[in-house]
């Protein structure tokens, strides 16, 4: 096995192309048939029927594109593919195709770009990786041919099945990728790979203990085993168990002191625990070995920004675009400090990247959502939209989001939390008063907020813990015959005790010693019965925001993940409905435990909202919270730049300027919500 195995190259986004329709199954079946048996003939005839039967399928312009290619039609194969490539820029067999295209066309270095394209979306595809590996040999580059090379023979020497679940996990299906692999180590328990495979699927579906006890098994099996000490690090780092993460991170560095991704590695996990200095010399260390990296460079400005060292961050990404012009990340971090204006030079050298057709996914979608963000300082409103809505068009190809079903999965939770459930576990839980939670929407004001409660001498910020959704996730995969939320009426008082005190033990880590704490996870609002049953002395703010400005707020922030929703007009408005739905009935279940703040009313009466926050949380008044903006703290999230300034309504009506493209969030809301912000 190479020494980094294949964790390494699993960099960007999972891709999420759907499962066949069971209509076009035998399409598929006998195209792959006819291909083994190397009749191009028949092959066109099946994909021709297909496309006939279904002209939007992927799968079957891949097929027909794989047929002009074999049969030597090689311009056809590439116009396929861009038709391909267009729908869905993640098809990661199409990129692989297009690569096979190319070096058939000799055009080397473009076959380079598609097969690297594939690979980081894809690490199972074997073929790409050999291409690459010849490629780059033919191009003097020895140390990265010989880097594919390693990962040829890492497939080759895995199992069979676990090649095919790779490529189950990097194409979205993670349900059939969780049964194959299961099937698999039922066989073989101790198979250190498919314990990280399993555990990978189990990270990706959001149960994170489950993933905890399977890669700490593994690295029980294999203790230097570097690519299982990388995952665990990964995983801990989402579990918020920094100090777990560190202690790994600089083991890494001690067994391979110049590898400078287990440096970059360790330099993220001292970001995360606080250590700004440590973070910044790690990455000063990379940037000795490859000084003009752009990922080092902004990863350096992310660092400083969370510090509040704005201008120097400013520095370091324009440092990683000078470096890389089309390394989008760079761009857009820019634009989301909020703060920063770019020049008319910058937006044309970004309309020419976005119009490079070799530039990879992740950095077009960056590159759109900067532009959206320049053009609207700009005052180009319409063009800024068209920005956003081609961002977002491209975040949303890649996911499963299904509105209707959160729709239902809220409405079950005020089907099953009626106030009699929480009768019947009056006296439940764990009674620590401890936890504030925050919650609501994206971009409503919750980071105001916990800037406001931080800054008090009895309350500290921590960060926006996953510990619920964790534990909601568990409950989920505990019984397939009472599903959750059904599962909390079977549980027992001394389960919602273990709940409650489990979290406690849990978020210590995050505390300096005040006696109470934020925990800012905004869509723990979905699991406040959860809270309550196990927590039923905790605090819970609601922070609201005018559903216009808050929705489309939202559409035009990049979220780093989890806010799905928020890619589509339609679908963020039914979610704010939704959310506004379940709020009434846990108001209704739950009389004066939850405390609703306007971001508005905040806005118009500071002092009069910070009063009334203080005392729903039963902590005495202090002036500093008044002046929350001079309170000396890192701030990871959007609103990191705008928590450091004095309160106005400068962001209340900015969703006006672009009201002529905001009809589908408005009938979204329904005329109640919708007639909320024109007051």
């Amino acid at each position: 096995m190479p020494r980094l195995g294949h964790f390494f190259v699993r960099e960007t986004t999972l891709q999420t192309a759907a499962k066949p329709p069971e209509a076009n199954a035998h399409y598929l079946r006998d195209v792959q048939s006819a291909l083994r048996d190397g009749n191009s003939a028949m092959a066109a005839s099946i994909v021709d029927n297909w496309l006939a039967a279904a002209p939007e399928d992927t799968e079957a312009l891949y097929f027909r594109a794989v047929v002009e290619r074999t049969s030597g039609q090689l311009q056809q194969a590439s116009a396929t593919l861009a038709t391909l490539l267009n729908k869905d820029p993640l098809h990661s067999r199409a990129l692989q195709e297009s690569g096979h295209v190319h070096k058939r066309l000799g055009e080397s270095s473009a076959a380079l770009v598609d097969y690297q394209r594939a690979t980081r979306i894809n690490p199972a595809l074997t073929a790409s990786w050999s291409a690459m590996a010849e490629i780059l040999a033919s191009m003097g580059q020895a140390d990265a041919a010989r880097q594919a090379d390693e990962q040829v023979r890492y497939l080759k020497s895995l199992p069979p099945p676990l090649v095919v679940v790779m490529d189950l996990i990097a194409r979205g299906r993670l349900g059939k990728a969780e049964q194959l692999c299961k099937r698999f180590m039922l066989k073989n328990p101790q198979h250190v790979d498919g314990m990280r495979l399993l555990a990978e699927i189990a990270t990706k579906m959001g149960a994170l203990n489950e993933a905890d006890v399977l890669l700490s098994a593994a690295e029980k099996l294999s203790p230097d085993n570097s690519a299982v000490t990388a995952d665990y690090i990964q995983l801990l780092r989402r579990r918020h168990r920094f100090d777990d993460a560190i202690s790994r991170a600089k083991n890494l560095v001690e067994r391979d002191p110049n590898n400078l991704k287990f440096q970059s590695l360790a330099a993220i996990e001292h970001m995360q625990v606080g250590d700004y200095d440590a973070a910044l010399a790690g990455f000063q260390e990379v940037l000795k070995r490859v000084p003009n990296d752009p990922v080092t460079l902004t990863s350096t400005g992310h660092v400083l920004k969370t510090c509040g060292k704005t201008q120097e961050a400013v520095e370091r990404y324009r440092a990683a675009i000078a470096s890389q012009a089309t390394y989008g990340e760079a761009w857009y971090s820019l634009s989301n400090l909020k703060t920063y204006t770019f020049s008319e030079a910058d937006i044309v050298t970004m309309r020419s990247c976005v119009e490079n057709s070799q530039l990879d996914h992740g950095s077009r979608v960056f590159f759109h959502f900067a532009l959206g963000k320049s053009l609207e300082d700009k005052g180009h409103f319409e063009e800024s939209f068209d920005q956003y809505r081609l961002g977002n068009a491209a975040k949303r190809r890649q996911s499963n989001y299904d509105a209707a079903r959160i729709t239902e999965e809220l409405q079950q939770q005020r089907a099953v939390c009626s106030a009699a459930l929480f009768e019947e576990f009056r006296g439940a839980g764990t009674t620590a008063p401890d936890p504030i939670f925050i919650v609501g929407l994206p971009r409503a004001g919750s980071t105001l907020l916990e800037q406001i409660l931080a800054s008090h001498s009895l309350v500290d910020g921590t960060l926006e813990l996953p510990n619920v959704l964790s534990l909601a996730q568990d409950l989920r995969r505990r019984s397939d015959a009472t599903p959750y939320p059904d599962i909390l009426k079977t549980l027992s008082f001394e389960d919602y005790r273990a709940f409650g005190d489990a979290f406690m033990t849990e978020t210590a880590i995050h505390r300096q010693g005040a006696p109470y704490f934020i925990d800012k996870m905004p869509n723990n609002f979905r699991h406040i019965g959860l809270i309550k049953l196990m927590l039923p002395n905790a605090k819970i703010i609601d922070a609201r925001r005018n559903p216009m400005a808050c929705c489309f707020s939202g559409y035009k922030q990049l979220f780093a993940e989890g806010q799905e929703f928020s890619y589509d007009l339609t679908d963020i408005g039914h979610y704010y409905r939704d959310y506004v739905e379940l709020m009434k009935h846990w108001n209704s279940v739950l009389p004066g435990q939850i405390l609703q703040i306007n971001n508005e009313d905040v806005i118009a009466d500071l002092e009069g909202q910070v009063r009334r926050l203080l005392d729903f949380c039963g902590l005495p008044f202090e002036a500093q919270c008044l002046r929350y903006w001079e309170t000396d703290r890192a701030v990871k999230t959007p609103s990191s730049e705008q928590v450091r300034r004095p309160v106005t309504d400068v962001g209340q009506h900015q969703w006006k300027n672009f009201a002529p493209w905001l009809t589908p969030l408005e009938q979204a809301l329904g005329p109640d919500l919708a007639a909320q912000s024109h007051r």
